[in-house]
């Protein structure tokens, strides 16, 4: 039996049983986590409030070799986030994106870039709420955590600098092409405008979220990019992503009305 303890985020949890919680999280010193917290549901004095999903807690907890689930212990509240309780689109962003880093990361062990990522990226959407911006800085930033950057500035095929004002993008290469290398090679098309924005963000501070305005063109080139390279990548869908969609698309409507 090993005692562990580290700060975590905690992704999301499910009642088991008459009284008890499976919960999963992301911590800082051993990556994803989950485990059974006992009673959780009857007595508030070991967790209280600290199971919430998005919360960021010091958790404490007994591991056994050959269990799949740690024993949860207790676990002291640090921020509780309770803006995204107020926000629909903030939660809907906010379970996406915890969604996104489990499915994306998976058990392989402590990755402290990826949770301060995580971490910075709910305090701001609790803050500010949730945007497009948000979404896609978090989504392309995952990526590069993952092993999975995308290459921007020069074809990934010829190496060639773009000159065209169009360039082509290939999931499947994971990188730009020239319109002189696209043949025979599935490719989705943006503005080199956009490209270069993607490109900007990927050179400032992982945790920097506030102070991004992309234009319409590249959320929406940008998104559908990023998009593929995380279908290339992700073995199960993101299950959070559907009513996110929808959402979003209903504040788009809303104003494109206003």
């Amino acid at each position: 039996m090993e005692n562990c303890s580290s700060d975590a985020v905690v992704l999301h949890h499910f009642d088991y049983g008459e009284a008890d919680r499976i919960v999963t999280l992301f911590s800082l010193e051993k990556g994803l986590i989950k485990g059974i917290a006992r009673q959780a549901r009857k007595s508030r004095k070991r967790f209280g409030a600290a199971l919430e999903p998005f919360s960021t807690v010091h958790m404490r907890w007994q591991s056994r070799s050959g269990r799949d689930l740690v024993t949860l212990q207790d676990a002291e509240l640090i921020d509780l986030r309770s803006g995204l309780r107020h926000n629909l689109l903030a939660m809907a962003l906010a379970a996406y994106g915890c969604e996104l880093v489990e499915n994306l990361v998976g058990e392989t062990g402590a990755q402290p870039p990826v949770y301060d990522l995580l971490t910075a990226f709910l305090t701001h959407v609790n803050h500010h709420g949730g945007s497009e911006e948000a979404r896609l800085l978090l989504e392309l930033r995952l990526l590069c955590l993952s092993g999975y950057a995308p290459h921007l500035v020069h074809c990934c095929k010829c190496g060639a600098s773009f000159t065209s004002e169009t360039v082509a993008f290939a999931a499947s290469l994971g990188g730009s092409l020239c319109l002189d290398c696209v043949t025979g090679v599935d490719v989705q098309y943006l503005s080199l405008l956009s490209l270069g924005s993607l490109a900007r963000a990927l050179k400032a501070p992982l945790a920097l979220f506030e102070g991004f305005r992309f234009g319409s063109q590249t959320l929406q080139q940008g998104g559908q990019v990023v998009s593929s390279m995380l279908r290339q990548q992700l073995t199960r869908p993101v299950k959070s992503l559907s009513f996110l969609s929808q959402l979003t698309e209903g504040s788009a409507r809303v104003a494109a009305i206003r």
